[in-house]
C-alpha cells in the first residue's frame, strides 16, 4: 500500500490561540486531524471549531498529569495529586506513581471514558485516543485506555512509539532522544495487547516528530516529509498555536515555538501534493481494516 501520514494536531482546547491555529490548518488542508482536552480551558471553542471543519477528525487527547479530571475526584483519588483535586503536576511525579503501583488501571479507564464521552456528549464523533506526555507507552496505561476505546466504541489509537528511521534523523536534544530509545523497548507489548494484536483498535506503524516536540522548524518538517517511507501509515504529532496572552497563563514549555510549528505546517504540507511520492493524507477515522498492525 502506498505511504499514508496523519497529520495530528494535539492540545486542541487548550486556548483560543491554539484552536484557532487548528482551524487555519484544517481549513489549508495542513493538517487532517486534531485530539481535543475534554477538561482543556478552550474545550467549548474547540468543538465550536470542529463544528466549522467538519473533514478535520477529532479525537481525544487522554490526560493524566498536569491538569484536572473530569471524573468527580473521589471516584480516582490514585490519579490525583497532593491536592486531593488535580493531577500529579509532572510526568516525573505520574511516573514515579506508575513506577511504584500507586495508580489504579480501573480509575485511569474511569476516567478515559469520562473524558471520551465529554466529547461525544458534544456532537464529536470520536476516530481515536492519545494522550498528554504520550503516557499510554506503558501497559498499566495503554491497557485501561483500549478497554475504555472499546467501551466508548472508538476504534483507533496512538502508535506512541517513534519509528527509528525518525529517530535516526537526530531531531530533537539527544536526552530527549535517548529516552526515546530506552522506551521503545515497551513497543513489543503495546503490539501484544490483545485489542492491539487482533486489531479490534486500529494503530499506525508509529508517531514521528515526538523527538522534535518543541523543535519542530520547517527545515526539520521538510527532512522528515522526504524521509518518509514509500509504504505503511505514519502519524506525524504537531502542536500549533498562537503565543498570546491566554497562553501566558498556561502551564507548557511549548510557547514561541507553537507558532513556528504553524507557519511550517502551513508553507510545507499543502505543496506534498504536487510530489509524485506524495504520502496519501488521511485522519484517524480512514484507517479502516487495511491500517498497520
Amino acid at each position: 500500500m502506498p505511504a499514508r501520514l496523519i497529520l495530528n494536531a494535539d492540545d486542541f482546547g487548550l486556548t483560543p490561540g491554539v484552536n484557532r491555529a487548528i482551524g487555519e490548518l484544517a481549513a489549508a488542508g495542513a493538517i487532517t486531524s486534531a485530539t481535543l482536552m475534554a477538561a482543556g480551558p478552550a474545550f467549548e471553542d474547540a468543538v465550536a471549531v470542529a463544528q466549522a471543519h467538519s473533514a478535520l477528525g477529532v479525537g481525544c487527547h487522554i490526560v493524566l498529569t498536569d491538569g484536572v479530571p473530569v471524573s468527580p475526584p473521589e471516584s480516582i483519588p490514585s490519579l490525583l495529586g497532593a491536592d486531593g483535586i488535580s493531577f500529579r503536576p509532572s510526568l516525573r511525579d505520574f511516573l514515579l506513581a506508575l513506577f511504584f503501583g500507586r495508580i489504579r488501571e480501573e480509575e485511569v479507564a474511569l476516567e478515559a471514558v469520562a473524558q471520551i464521552e465529554k466529547l461525544q456528549r458534544a456532537g464529536i464523533a470520536v476516530t481515536h485516543l492519545d494522550t498528554h506526555k504520550h503516557t499510554h507507552l506503558f501497559p498499566a496505561i495503554a491497557r485501561p485506555l483500549l478497554q475504555a476505546a472499546e467501551r466508548c466504541g472508538v476504534r483507533a489509537i496512538r502508535n506512541p512509539f517513534e519509528p527509528q528511521w525518525s529517530l535516526a534523523l537526530h531531531q530533537g536534544d539527544w536526552q530527549r532522544r535517548s529516552a526515546i530509545r530506552l522506551m521503545a523497548r515497551l513497543r513489543p507489548r503495546f503490539e501484544r495487547l490483545t485489542q492491539i494484536h487482533s486489531g479490534r483498535i486500529l494503530t499506525t506503524d508509529g508517531t514521528v516528530a515526538i523527538s522534535a516536540t518543541g523543535q519542530l522548524s520547517a527545515p526539520k518538517l521538510a527532512q522528515i516529509l522526504d524521509r518518509l517511507p514509500a509504504t505503511g501509515t505514519c502519524e506525524l504529532c504537531c502542536h500549533p498555536g498562537y503565543n498570546d496572552s491566554d497562553l501566558d497563563h498556561i502551564k507548557t514549555r511549548l510557547r514561541a515555538h507553537r507558532e513556528i510549528e504553524r507557519e511550517a505546517l502551513l508553507a510545507l504540507i499543502p505543496q506534498l501534493a504536487g510530489r509524485d511520492d506524495a504520502p496519501t493524507l488521511i485522519g484517524y477515522g480512514e484507517l479502516g481494516a487495511s491500517g498497520s498492525i
